[in-house]
């Protein structure tokens, strides 16, 4: 008989793994960090508060698949987690986030970008001159802003080179609030604005983002960039996004300049949530309404036609309304 019978049946050995189970680790230990740089699969966390905390190099583990981790995303790390020189933790869970920054790749892309996670302020940095100021682009800042819950600071830049106050009274309906800054000048309203919060800087390349950043935090060393004098447009010097902590408590979360912001991803309905005072004249809307100027039977008209509602207000609002819906090549048009 041969060695190897043709009709001899053999059985596949049993794979020896041990049962799965339902039972998943809690991490009740793990400890909490702040993301604050990711590069090639690694992320750098800060691991207790902004004075006496650690920087500690963290991977994602396997279990979070294709789960996103972005910056400013709280975590639970496990593993080695002292940020000795050559540990690595692994991030095992993104706790549910306050707030989410996004934009989507432009507006015929209605894919998401998750930015900037947490960040309770978003400030938008303008010039008021050279580059002059694209009023489309900071609409759609706003919408960003209003649609991530989080409160929208106006800081304009260069203000010795011009009079803030046309930029100002355009966005004065709103109830925004600014700070003005000029070059070499004092910081400490800006300062007073950033102490204790965590705060996005964006806005497009040469309004001096990297410069503020400088003044009220002299160890960053944020390279500084120029404005093109045939162009009038600035040259990108923040080419990723960076967290920076500030001396007496609060984070920066400094941005690459951004020259267009995708808003495809904006529910109408909820910017107007965020100006509660025209919400509430809209419960007596039609069914579907936009609360656009031309969306007949709009209560908005009716309130303001009756003297319940400001009509600066009201335009102001159907102007953010407008952005969301405007093409991103109207952001590279200077005001005029």
């Amino acid at each position: 008989m041969s060695r190897y019978d043709e009709e001899a049946k053999y059985d596949r050995p049993k794979r020896r793994t041990r049962p799965r189970t339902k039972d998943r680790p809690t991490y009740d230990d793990a400890v909490i960090a702040f993301v604050t740089t990711r590069d090639r699969g690694r992320y750098t966390c800060w691991v207790g508060d902004t004075t006496t905390g650690r920087q500690v190099t963290a991977m994602k583990a396997r279990q979070l698949g294709r789960k996103g981790v972005i910056v400013g995303d709280l975590v639970k790390l496990d593993g080695n987690a002292t940020g000795d020189e050559g540990s690595l933790a692994r991030i095992v869970e993104v706790l549910p986030r306050t707030t989410l920054l996004r934009r989507s790749a432009d507006d015929d892309d209605p894919i998401e970008r998750p930015l900037v996670a947490n960040a309770e302020q978003l400030v938008i940095v303008v010039a008021v001159a050279n580059p002059e100021p694209r009023t489309g682009l900071i609409d759609r800042f706003l919408v960003a802003a209003y649609d991530a819950g989080m409160r929208p600071l106006l800081c304009l830049t260069k203000t010795d080179l011009a009079d803030p106050t046309p930029l100002l009274d355009i966005y004065r309906p709103l109830g925004v609030e600014s700070v003005a800054t000029q070059q070499g000048g004092d910081l400490q309203a800006l300062r007073e604005q950033l102490e204790g919060r965590t705060s996005v800087l964006v806005g497009h390349s040469g309004v001096g983002k990297s410069t503020l950043v400088n003044g009220v935090i002299p160890s960053a060393h944020r390279a500084i960039g120029v404005v093109n004098e045939v162009t009038g447009r600035g040259r990108h010097t923040s080419t990723s996004t960076v967290v920076l902590r500030l001396p007496d408590g609060g984070w920066i979360i400094d941005t690459p300049g951004i020259r267009s912001f995708g808003l495809a991803h904006v529910d109408p309905d909820k910017l107007i949530d965020a100006f509660p005072d025209l919400a509430d004249l809209t419960v007596d809307c039609p069914r579907g309404c936009a609360h656009t100027e031309t969306s007949p039977g709009c209560a908005l008209d009716e309130a303001v036609a009756e003297g319940k509602a400001d009509a600066d207000r009201v335009t102001s609002f159907r102007r953010l309304l407008a952005s969301r819906e405007g093409r991103e090549q109207r952001d590279s048009e200077p005001t005029t």
